[in-house]
């Protein structure tokens, strides 16, 4: 039992690739910060800059950045995105090299 406990976490810790710099997404490294957006904690908005290094690297380092936001604040990880990383209909904000998202830490 320990062994399977043991090798289900170096898997998981495979899958994310750390340094000095932070977590790799897409291979690259990315300043993503996530900060509350008015008077309600709950709503908040993440700058994630360096976005031409590879947009998908920089949508999973903003819903990285977003995820711990709640977590860190209120422990949860659910999320109602007003601007989220999935571009639908072509709704991603990047502007200056930057990708904007916003939105809410939902409580169930």
């Amino acid at each position: 039992m320990r062994l399977i406990c043991i090798l289900a976490v170096a898997l998981a810790v495979t899958g994310c690739a750390k340094s000095e710099k932070g977590l790799a997404f897409d291979g690259h490294y990315y300043r993503a910060t996530a900060k509350k957006a008015g008077d309600d904690r709950s709503v908040f908005q993440v700058e994630v800059r360096q976005v031409s290094q590879s947009l998908e690297g920089a949508r999973e380092a903003g819903r990285h950045a977003a995820t711990k936001y709640c977590v860190d604040n209120f422990g949860t990880s659910n999320i109602a995105w007003t601007r989220g990383p999935d571009p639908e209909n072509g709704s991603l904000s990047v502007s200056n090299d930057k990708l904007l998202l916003q939105g809410k830490c939902e409580f169930l």
